[in-house]
């Protein structure tokens, strides 16, 4: 999908991996509309890259159709909003509550597909390009949806059920030259890690194979943009995270 000219949509898109993806398709020639909810960021990075921002809940469904209302040439959905939050099952005071489970699980995975199901409506109404796409949508699970660590279960519970709707996604979409495709990123340097313990974020980086680091938001906004060029690229999940596989937190 060559994005010069086309209208391109970024969730999460004021910061972090989110901010890093907007900037890789604003110097694509897309026109970037970046939904967020911090709207200092969110307007700053909109006025540098002369792109749009809307304020907005990603798990919204008027409030996210209302965002995508002028859009007429919507050809791209990157899916980067989301929250973290670990808690262990049981805990001194009582039973994980449900009201953070379900936070967690409404951000991260009901937002995503919220946004790609009114993104993939407008989509299917385009003409298709020369390669017959209408458009492509690249959300973002996580590996802890794979190997997630003990206190995590609300957090890989959303990551995986992004992770297990893209192939369904990519079948259900793909009459209409729709293609679905997500990253999971390993540790990476933005937002939602600051506040991770630093004993455990030492730990990742040293049981990496290579490289010995967190990962930097432009690589993933590579990956993101080689998804949405590549036309084979379709019902997969690709994980970015230096060949990590997380271990036991061991949060108590």
């Amino acid at each position: 999908m060559n994005v010069q000219g086309v209208d391109a949509v970024v969730t999460g898109g004021a910061s972090g991996l989110g901010a890093a993806t907007s900037r890789a398709l604003a110097a694509s020639g897309a026109r970037v509309a970046i939904l967020d909810r911090n709207v200092l960021l969110g307007a700053a990075l909109a006025r540098e890259l002369g792109a749009s921002f809307f304020e907005v809940d990603v798990a919204d469904g008027p409030a996210v159709e209302a965002a995508l209302a002028d859009l007429g040439d919507l050809r791209v959905l990157v899916c980067c909003a989301g929250i973290g939050g670990g808690r262990g099952v049981v805990r001194r005071n009582g039973p994980h509550d449900l009201e953070s489970f379900e936070h967690i699980v409404r951000v991260n995975l009901v937002g995503t597909f919220n946004c790609l199901r009114l993104a993939a409506w407008k989509m299917h109404t385009l003409e298709p390009n020369a390669k017959g796409e209408r458009g492509v949508i690249v959300t973002t699970s996580s590996i802890a949806a794979y190997d997630g660590v003990d206190g995590g279960a609300a957090y890989s519970a959303s990551k995986g059920g992004v992770a297990s709707m893209t192939l369904p996604l990519a079948r259900d979409l793909g009459r209409y030259g729709i293609r679905v495709v997500s990253i999971a990123p390993g540790p990476f340097a933005t937002p939602l890690t600051e506040n991770m313990p630093n004993d455990f974020d030492a730990k990742l980086i040293a049981d990496s194979p290579f490289p010995h680091r967190m990962g930097e938001p432009p690589e993933y906004a590579a990956l993101a943009m080689h998804l949405i060029d590549n036309p084979m690229m379709n019902g997969e999940v690709i994980r970015i995270d230096a060949a990590m596989r997380m271990a036991p937190s061991s949060l108590r």
